[in-house]
C-alpha cells in the first residue's frame, strides 16, 4: 500500500474559483518511510489574491510570485496528480482535504479537463475522531503541537510532509496503524467522482449530528414553553412598580432554563417590567457574563448589563 499526502495553494479562491499555484505532495510506504516528495510550481493563469480562513487580506506565499509565469499551467501538470491521486493501492490523505480536494475540481472543470476520481482521508478528521469532538476544527500547526510533532509552516510540500508526521504520530499515540485507525472509528473515505465530492463520515461524526439535532429541538421547545409563558403573564404585570418602563432581557442559556427563567419574569413582571427577545430594544440585559454577541448588541444600544447572580438584589431594589 502506497499513502500520497498533498496539500494545495492558490493564488486566489472565490466561490466558484480556485486558481491553483502548487501541489506539495509526499509519497510513503505504510511505516511512513518517504518515498518521493516534491512541490510542483503551477502558472496560475491569474493575479494573486490571498486571504485567509476569515477572508482578511496579508496572507503571504513563501515563493516569488513573478516565478509562476515560467510554469505550465494546470492543464500540463493534470496528468501527474491524476497519476499521484488514482494510482493502484494508493491512500489519499491531506489536512482539512475536503476543501483541497474541492479546488482540483474546480480546476478541472475551469479548463474542462476530465474529472478525477479517488477516494480521500483527512488527518484532521481522523483527529476530530480520535478525540470525540467535532464542533471545531483545529489547524494542522496547532495538531503538530499536541502531537509533539515537530512544524515549521513553509512551502505546501513541508506541510504535506507535517500531516504525513501528524498522522504518523496520531497511529502511534492510538497504538495502531491507518487501517486500524479507520476501521476503528468506522471511518467512510470522501470521494471526487464525475465532479462530485462526497463527504468524509464516520460513526462519531453520526452519533454528533443526531445528537446535536436532539438538542437543537429540545431547545426550541424550551423557547417556544419560554414565549409563551411570556405572553401569558406579561400583560398581567403591576403597573406603576419599580421596573415600570423597563424592557429586559435574557441571554439565550437563561431563556432555555424555564425553571430560572420563571422566577425571574415573575419577579420582573410583579415589578413592573416588561419582557423583549430582542437585545437591540432592552434597558437592562440579563446573562451568566458579559459576553457573546447577543451581550454585544445590548450593550451597543446602550442597555445596562447585570450578572445574573446580582438579579436577585437588583429586584429588591
Amino acid at each position: 500500500m502506497k499513502y500520497v499526502f498533498f496539500d494545495i495553494e492558490c493564488a486566489c479562491v472565490y466561490k466558484n474559483v480556485a486558481k491553483i499555484c502548487v501541489f506539495g505532495y509526499v509519497v510513503t510506504n505504510e511505516r511512513f518511510e518517504v518515498t518521493e516528495r516534491e512541490d510542483i510550481l503551477i502558472n496560475p493563469n491569474g493575479k494573486f489574491h490571498l486571504t485567509d480562513r476569515k477572508g482578511k487580506e496579508g496572507l503571504v506565499l513563501p515563493y516569488d510570485y513573478a516565478d509562476f509565469k515560467k510554469y505550465p499551467d494546470f492543464r500540463a501538470v493534470y496528468p501527474r496528480i491524476k497519476e499521484l491521486l488514482e494510482g493502484k493501492d494508493t491512500l489519499v490523505f491531506g489536512h482539512a482535504t475536503d476543501n483541497d480536494v474541492k479546488y482540483l475540481n474546480l480546476e478541472t472543470r475551469r479548463y474542462k479537463l476530465p474529472s478525477l476520481h479517488f477516494r480521500f482521508y483527512d488527518t484532521q478528521f481522523f483527529y476530530m475522531n480520535c478525540e470525540n469532538a467535532f464542533s471545531k476544527q483545529i489547524g494542522l500547526q496547532a495538531m503538530a503541537e499536541k502531537l509533539g510533532v515537530e512544524y515549521t509552516p513553509h512551502r505546501a510540500v513541508d506541510d504535506s510532509y507535517a500531516t504525513m508526521r501528524v498522522c504518523e504520530a496520531l497511529c502511534r499515540r492510538e497504538r495502531t496503524d491507518v487501517s486500524g485507525l479507520i476501521a476503528r472509528y468506522k471511518i467512510v473515505p470522501g470521494s471526487l467522482k464525475n465532479y462530485t465530492i462526497r463527504l468524509q463520515t464516520s460513526a462519531r461524526l453520526d452519533e454528533y449530528h443526531r445528537e446535536r439535532e436532539k438538542k437543537k429541538a429540545e431547545q426550541s421547545r424550551a423557547r417556544a414553553q419560554f414565549f409563551r409563558f411570556v405572553n401569558k403573564h406579561m400583560n398581567r404585570r403591576k403597573k406603576g412598580g419599580s421596573l415600570d418602563g423597563k424592557a429586559f432581557c435574557f441571554a439565550k442559556e437563561i431563556e432555555e432554563d424555564m425553571p430560572l427563567a420563571e422566577k425571574l419574569l415573575v419577579a420582573i413582571f410583579a415589578s413592573g417590567g416588561t419582557y423583549t427577545s430582542r437585545p437591540s430594544q432592552c434597558d437592562v440585559y440579563i446573562a451568566h457574563d458579559n459576553s457573546g454577541m447577543r451581550c454585544e448588541r445590548a450593550l451597543s444600544a446602550g442597555a445596562a448589563f447585570i450578572p445574573l447572580d446580582s438579579l436577585q438584589s437588583v429586584l429588591g431594589e
